[in-house]
């Protein structure tokens, strides 16, 4: 059991009020809220150890490079991978994508395909279609059923020898269905195809092994696990790494440059163009360090019974459509009422106190799906209550009154 209210102290913004309420926030598959040490860390980084890394002979210089290099090594055990060299810090789990369509879109010539799934963030989707318009490759998608879950099925009559790679999400941020990537990559494996995994929404909310997965590559944000917004992580096998050419061109991932010819850094170096964020990797690794000594087993315990105890609620109220039942969800519920506009209900419940998500959450495909324009979706992090998940219920059906549904 989680001693939530002992974990809510380390986050100041929970203690806030919005139009004279209690702030209940079920916004968490958007962005997480940062605990003080996150905070903390970003100004002891800016107060005591601000400096260029990997370039300066000075005391702070070294002292920060030392901090940037140990947080890379803190990002490498949360996840199990081999090498630190494996991680490459980027801006979040989009760069990380568009670095891995554009670096290994560079070994895929026309006709060659890639394998996506309906239910996948537009970031997992657009830099395919950009490669698409470059390239002439072949986008091919592994659709799901009404409950939300992928026809896996599919994936053996998709395969052909043209597939160069699979690119999947872990957890859909839409509909919070926990997709067989281990299936999934043991079966691309079988015909030497390479698997891109998307973790933003599964390295939050369960344990993460990379080798165990096989995954030959990895992304994920750090804003999603309580850490700043602009920092995140793509893991590549080494192996890959090697043989893909560098996403970005300047400073940092060079290793001789002349007018006639640039030869490139070692890894990670390679992938990490430009001046490094160290102030985001510090406070990166205090985020992942703090969510390590609380447990992640015991987080997606948690979150489990918000899940399943909000879900029973919701069926109590009526007239709620469920849009995303998997057998295997994560703390995320995409729902409608009645007739009312997902925006409307959000709207009203904003005026509660109450912070969810309304749309098409970046993945309209899903939507398409279902026939619908969007969804009212609430998720939890390790710091919501059941007394949240209440308040929320009731603030949805004053607003089901309201629209008579």
């Amino acid at each position: 059991m989680l001693n939530t209210t002992q974990i809510r102290q380390d986050f100041p913004i929970l203690s806030e009020k919005v139009y004279g309420k209690p702030l209940v926030y079920l916004d968490n598959a958007a962005t997480t809220q940062k605990p003080r040490c996150v905070v903390e860390k970003i100004v002891d980084g800016y107060y005591r150890r601000n400096a260029n890394i990997h370039r300066g002979v000075h005391f702070l210089s070294q002292e920060a490079t030392e901090a940037h290099e140990q947080a890379r090594e803190t990002v490498r055990t949360f996840i199990n991978a081999c090498s630190s060299n494996e991680i490459v810090f980027t801006r979040g789990t989009t760069e990380a994508i568009n670095l891995v369509a554009s670096s290994f879109g560079e070994l895929c010539n026309a006709g060659d395909e890639v394998i996506l799934t309906q239910m996948e963030h537009h970031s997992n989707i657009v830099p395919w279609q950009l490669l698409r318009s470059r390239r002439g490759i072949v986008l091919k998608v592994i659709p799901f059923d009404e409950k939300g879950e992928l026809k896996l099925d599919e994936l053996d009559k998709l395969i052909s020898p043209k597939t160069k790679l699979i690119a999947c999400t872990q957890v859909s941020n839409a509909l919070g269905t926990i997709n067989p990537v281990k299936q999934i990559i043991a079966k691309a494996h079988a015909q030497n195809i390479p698997v891109l995994i998307d973790g933003a929404q599964s390295v939050p909310h369960m344990k993460i092994d990379v080798q165990d997965l096989d995954a030959d590559f990895f992304v994920f944000s750090g804003h999603k696990i309580y850490a700043p917004t602009g920092i995140g992580v793509l893991y590549g096998k080494e192996t890959w790494l090697d043989k893909i050419p560098p996403y970005q061109g300047g400073g940092e991932m060079i290793e001789k440059v002349t007018f006639e010819k640039t030869t490139f850094n070692v890894l990670p170096f390679k992938f990490e163009a430009g001046t490094p964020d160290f102030i985001g990797s510090t406070a990166l690794a205090e985020a992942l360090n703090y969510v390590q000594k609380i447990g992640i087993e015991k987080i997606a315990a948690h979150e489990q019974e918000l899940l399943q105890y909000a879900t029973e609620q919701l069926k109590s109220i009526g007239n709620i459509r469920f849009v995303g039942q998997a057998a295997q969800k994560s703390g995320v519920i995409s729902f409608l009422v009645g007739d009312i506009h997902p925006y409307d209900l959000g709207s009203i419940l904003d005026k509660l106190g109450i912070a969810v998500r309304t749309g098409h959450h970046c993945a309209q495909p899903v939507m398409d799906a279902f026939g619908i324009e969007g969804t009212v979706r609430a998720s939890f992090a390790l710091y919501n209550t059941k007394e949240e998940v209440d308040i929320f219920i009731a603030g949805v059906e004053r607003a089901k009154k309201m629209f008579r549904q």
